[in-house]
């Protein structure tokens, strides 16, 4: 699968203050899309949208128990199945 998702619920700068998700995928290639899966984006890792900063971008997030900012053009890349 070339690192390309289709059609899941939202992607993780969708994602409002407080609400849980877990990653569905990773859309790119290469080395960005490496990095994302070193940092623990991998299917199936539950992450929550802790706070977004004054201006919007970076978000907070919290990723299998650890705490991690990311640009919101980044976050757009993750995709998420939301939590009910």
């Amino acid at each position: 699968m070339d690192g390309v998702i289709a059609d899941h619920s939202a992607t993780l700068d969708q994602l409002a203050t407080g609400e849980s998700a877990v990653v569905a995928g990773v859309n790119g290639a290469g080395l960005s899309r490496r990095r994302l899966l070193e940092m623990g984006f991998v299917q199936g890792t539950p992450v929550r949208l802790v706070r977004r900063a004054p201006l919007g971008d970076p978000l907070e997030l919290d990723v299998a128990g650890y705490r991690l900012s990311l640009r919101g053009e980044v976050a757009a890349h993750i995709h998420v199945r939301r939590r009910g």
